[in-house]
């Protein structure tokens, strides 16, 4: 992959880590917001729709849950190919490096 390829993904790697980082951290915050509204309605919510309400917010905590570690797993693959990205970058230029002592010894064998 060429250089500014390379440094491209890696910045569009980047953004994507951060977008996701930012999804999660909003969906905690709404999630404390929920249950905080949950806590001080409950006093007051003790019938069949308190009940409801309750298992409505549970329902929707179970599926706030997947989709928080959905965005872990994400971000932890997305970690994986920035240090994938690293890594191919470091052999590229050690490849080279070798290829330019190679083509300087050659060229210093011939110049005498």
């Amino acid at each position: 992959m060429a250089n500014g390829n390379q440094q491209s993904a890696e910045s569009a790697t980047k953004n994507g880590i951060n977008a996701l980082e930012q999804a999660f951290s909003g969906i905690t915050n709404i999630r404390k917001d929920v249950e905080a509204t949950r806590y001080n309605l409950a006093a007051g919510y003790k019938g069949s729709d308190g009940g409801k309400f309750g298992e409505l917010v549970n329902s929707w905590e179970q599926q706030a849950d997947v989709i928080l570690v959905n965005l872990r797993d994400m971000v932890d693959k997305l970690n994986q190919t920035l240090a994938s990205q690293h890594q191919q970058q470091g052999s590229s230029n050690d490849q080279i490096n070798q290829m330019y002592n190679q083509a300087t010894a050659v060229f210093n064998t011939l110049h005498g």
